[in-house]
């Protein structure tokens, strides 16, 4: 029997859960953004400085979750906000991830059983 691995990803702007599926059975970690790891940072009026270092943040997380995505060949994002669409956006203008499936869900803010559960029921509907 041939093992598949999938992968869910809960996320928004500030955090992503990764759910690995195999064999029916779910495996967990995260992946935060720059902005949750660092303390506050004082830009005062300087409203262009404090645009660009959360760019530049939100670059680096999508970045991270990319090199996830990479080594599976069917993702679902889903979450409450617009950061799936966004990293989903990206993903398609880059010929690295043609050849995995992508999908994306808008979902509430959800337990960490609730992901599991949500990514289980997803790729069995899909078979």
């Amino acid at each position: 029997m041939k093992t598949t691995k999938k992968l869910g990803v809960w996320m928004d702007h500030t955090i992503a859960h990764i759910i690995v599926l195999k064999n029916n059975s779910t495996t967990s970690s995260t992946i935060e953004s720059l902005s949750l790891q660092g303390e506050k940072q004082n830009f005062g009026k300087d409203e262009s400085l404090k645009h660009n270092t959360e760019q530049d943040q939100l670059s680096d997380y999508f970045k991270r979750l990319s090199a996830v995505i990479k080594d599976y060949p069917e993702v679902i994002l889903f979450g409450p906000t617009n950061a799936k669409t966004e990293l989903f956006n990206l993903l398609k203008e880059d010929s690295q991830f043609n050849n995995i499936k992508i999908e994306i869900e808008t979902t509430d803010y959800l337990t960490d059983n609730q992901m599991h559960a949500f990514v289980k029921e997803h790729f069995e509907k899909v078979v």
